[in-house]
């Protein structure tokens, strides 16, 4: 199943302390989150950020984090 997953939500309290991460966000000095991908090999949530055309890894989550994932529904 290949779904985009259009934010990802990281920590245990969902509503108060969970660091809440969405595509086209902006992060790190004018850098935009480009994309969010499981990597099926070792199981963790990869956060992929852009600048000036140059896609690079940001932050990796491993599956044993408390982690909530939203997909992109398109019909």
């Amino acid at each position: 199943m290949n779904n985009v997953i259009r934010k990802i939500s990281i920590g245990s309290d969902y509503k108060n302390d969970a660091m809440h991460y969405s595509l086209g966000q902006e992060v790190y000095g004018g850098h935009n989150i480009n994309s969010i991908l499981f990597d099926e090999l070792d199981n963790s949530y990869n956060i992929y950020i852009k600048k000036n055309n140059e896609v690079m890894p940001w932050k990796k989550f491993n599956s044993n984090m408390a982690i909530s994932v939203e997909y992109d529904l398109k019909y």
